[in-house]
């Protein structure tokens, strides 16, 4: 267990792949980047280079995945969820993101409106991301903010 409270191991006893929290700490050649490469291989003399792009700097699915798997564990499902969500929305250019945020803004979007955000999320294997708007529109209309 770190000292933030965050165990150290997998479900079982055992590390998962081997890694434990923090990942800087030991997971540098495990953890993967978007493009693909290691964590480890992201240098600043590589930037310098030109040899690191934007997608080397941005996070990998499974990575947020096993952070959220390290929140879990440390007892902070509410964060483990929103993590997971995370790991969803990695497949999504920035352009999306910000349209999803200003649809997902009271009074930006109907009802109908959000239940297509929804459909679009889940044909894209973004299931918990999709009942989440289907949650805020339903609170939404609930609260008079959508029709």
């Amino acid at each position: 267990m770190t000292s933030a409270g965050v165990p150290t191991h997998g479900p079982g006893g055992g590390s998962r792949l081997g890694l434990t929290y923090p990942l800087s700490d030991g997971g540098r050649d495990a953890v993967h980047t978007r493009s693909g490469r290691t964590v480890a291989d992201v240098t600043l003399d590589g930037v310098v280079a030109g040899e690191i792009g934007a997608d080397d700097l941005r996070v990998g699915p499974e990575t947020l995945l096993l952070q959220a798997e390290f929140a879990a564990q440390g007892g902070n499902e509410q964060l483990a969820d929103n993590l997971r969500r995370g790991a969803e929305l990695v497949a999504f250019g920035d352009d999306e993101l910000l349209q999803f945020y200003d649809a997902l803004r009271p009074g930006r979007s109907t009802a109908a409106e959000l239940d297509e955000l929804a459909a679009r999320l889940e044909a894209q294997d973004a299931t918990r991301c999709a009942a989440l708007v289907r949650e805020a529109r339903a609170a939404y209309v609930r609260r008079g903010l959508i029709t």
